[in-house]
């Protein structure tokens, strides 16, 4: 996205260059297996011959996927369109250009493109608003167009878009009515009318915006209420995020988009404190959104149960669409803070090592290891506790690859005097600022291994400018240092503003050190238990690989003794195990309940993006704690 207004300016794909590290490796991953794997996956289930069949006048009541498997396919497109524009690779290129094709053909001669409803044989258009996805397929299309038309210009891909878009405001402009039941065209409309100067596509956002909310989506339809849809209250009057989670945060992020381009501050402070009330009280410590599974989706206030947490992989990602935009919009650095914590305990953890399977749902706690999935079978369950290699519902596979092909766009962006380092890896960041001037500067770091974050000035602009290093909220000690001189710098952001000189060097120091975490007593289900951090990671227990531990149900943390770092950054802390409340089959309830006795042991953590990465194993992140003076 890049919002036309404010002081703030998100850097684009040629600005930022990753060096080896965490997140490198990530990006390498997403571009060598995932996206192949993605592409392999929608051919073999017939996703991508839908459009074939459409083509050709052959589809039928047999089509092959869900009604919203058209939406992978052009995330797909958006990841491939992005990791081009990264990479410069002709295969990739090549990639894009063979999709296009295919749902180009696809397309009627009005605009209208999908390959469930419309044709012989199917139910007719816009027939099924509430669960039928047409329009939250064609915001997908759109969003694919504008990486397509960000990296390369305006191609095929971009004139199919156009249409489409032109279709829809056709169809339910002013005049119309009707919105969808899974809110993404308002973002896919709002980012294609900035790319294109299309002020009309923007307005077709507000107008879905402020349509919703008035309970004019059948309700019988998925019987779960209004609030499922966020069409029980209108967006501006909402206090929280409410529904289906991934509904929610798609439609806030097409809000906060709206909100700059048309200088609505009304809604912009309404998205504002739907965030705020949201990360006060229904946010896992993972920055994992979504409580409950039968609606994936939010629950009330301090619902969090660790064991039922779904936190589904795209509801993180689309947390970071929303807090991203308020930060371009605002400035508030508290809006990063929440990115971080989405991008390493959510984003992260979802893809496995090799890049060939994924976490749909990411629970806090797993209580009995799950079963290894068929290599070469699609995955009914969202909520297996192991990372599977396709889904029945696969909207988190190609989600994660568009995000993770720009990942290295969040890490600093420019202001009107200076540049801004967010999201710390090793990169070289070369920008032209708001005034004009280009700075440039080299970034060193092991982040989140180490604390220590270098940042060496490339270029310099004439004159004053500032170099802006983000404190995160959990580094209560950071330091700055310049000229082997360190000062304290609190959370937030360490300011340095001067005239600057290539070659220059300041570094940033973030207290790294493993630390216990209280959860809210208003959090009833893990009231009574601690959980355990290092800078931006949180950690878990895995039951497989302890050497001391054989159930986990057993295990009560002393929090009396910190959490202890060793060699290799392994993180143990002390435990008591052994004793159990009751015998097997008994009354689980009595006048006493706590459990007594136990030997002390040494429970080892990993990282929570780690986990299960070893096979499949109980593990919890909220950890109970030994009663006093045990």
């Amino acid at each position: 996205m890049v919002p036309p207004h404010g002081r703030i300016r998100p850097l684009g794909l040629g600005e930022v260059d990753l060096g080896p590290g965490f997140w490198a490796a990530l990006q390498d991953t997403n571009a060598a297996a995932t996206l192949d794997h993605c592409e392999y996956w929608m051919e073999r289930a017939g996703w991508l011959a839908n459009f074939d069949r459409v083509a050709g006048g052959t589809t039928g009541r047999d089509r092959p996927g869900w009604c919203f498997s058209d939406s992978e396919v052009y995330k797909l497109l958006e990841a491939l369109a992005w990791e081009y524009g990264r990479t410069g690779r002709g295969e990739v290129d090549d990639a894009v250009r063979r999709l296009t094709a295919r749902v180009g053909r696809a397309q009627d001669a009005d605009g209208y493109l999908n390959t469930c409803y419309g044709h012989a044989g199917q139910e007719p258009r816009y027939s099924d608003l509430e669960t039928g996805h047409e329009l939250y397929c064609t915001g997908h299309l759109l969003q694919a167009a504008v990486a397509r038309l960000r990296t390369t210009g305006p191609d095929a891909l971009v004139d199919i878009a156009r249409r489409a878009a032109d279709h829809v405001c056709a169809t339910f402009g002013a005049d119309g009515t009707g919105l969808c039941g899974h809110p993404e065209i308002e973002v896919g409309l709002v980012e294609l009318g900035r790319a294109l100067g299309e002020e009309r596509y923007v307005e077709q956002a507000r107008i879905f915006l402020d349509r919703r909310g008035h309970g004019t989506l059948r309700q019988d339809r998925v019987p779960l209420g209004s609030a499922y849809f966020q069409d029980d209250v209108p967006i501006r009057r909402a206090h929280a995020w409410r529904g289906h989670a991934v509904r929610a945060l798609y439609l806030s992020a097409a809000a906060v988009d709206v909100a700059v381009e048309l200088g609505d501050r009304e809604l912009l402070a309404a998205v504002e404190g739907q965030w705020e009330h949201t990360v006060a009280r229904r946010t896992h410590i993972t920055g994992g959104m979504g409580s409950r599974h039968q609606d994936e989706g939010f629950g009330e206030d301090w619902e969090l149960p660790a064991d039922r947490a779904y936190c589904e992989s795209c509801a993180g990602i689309a947390s970071v669409m929303v807090s991203w935009r308020l930060y371009l919009a605002t400035g508030d650095m508290r809006y990063v803070d929440l990115v971080e914590r989405t991008f390493f305990n959510v984003v992260a953890a979802s893809p496995s090592a090799d890049g060939r399977a994924f976490f749909y749902a990411n629970p806090l706690h797993q209580r009995v290891a799950g079963e290894e999935p068929e290599a070469d079978a699609l995955s009914p369950r969202a909520e297996s506790g192991v990372r599977a290699p396709w889904f029945d519902v696969s909207c988190c596979p190609t989600n994660l690859a568009r995000t993770l092909a720009t990942w290295h766009t969040h890490a600093a962006v420019a202001e009107e005097h200076g540049l801004a380092v967010l999201q710390y890896a090793s990169a070289h960041v070369r920008a032209e600022l708001g005034d004009g001037r280009v700075m440039g500067v080299a970034v060193e770091t092991d982040y989140p291994r180490g604390g220590t974050v270098a940042v060496r000035v490339t270029e310099a602009p004439a004159g004053m400018a500032a170099l802006r290093l983000r404190v995160p909220a959990w580094a209560a000690g950071a330091e700055l240092e310049e000229g082997g001189r360190r000062r304290p710098v609190p959370p937030g952001a360490a300011v340095v503003e001067r005239v600057f000189a290539a070659g220059e060097e300041v570094r940033l120091h973030l207290p790294m050190g493993p630390r216990l975490i209280w959860p809210d007593p208003r959090i009833d289900a893990v009231r009574g238990c601690v959980a355990v951090e290092r800078g931006p990671l949180v950690y878990c227990a895995e039951e497989v690989g302890q050497p001391s531990v054989r159930d986990l149900d057993e295990v009560r943390v002393d929090p009396s003794v910190p959490p202890e770092e060793r060699e290799g950054g392994v993180v143990v802390v002390r435990a008591l195990t052994g004793a159990a409340p009751a015998p097997e089959g008994a009354w689980p309830y009595g006048a006493r309940t706590e459990v007594g006795g136990g030997s002390a042991v040494e429970l080892v953590l990993t990282p929570y993006h780690q986990w299960a990465e070893r096979g499949p194993t109980a593990m919890r992140v909220w950890l109970p704690t030994a009663p006093p003076g045990r």
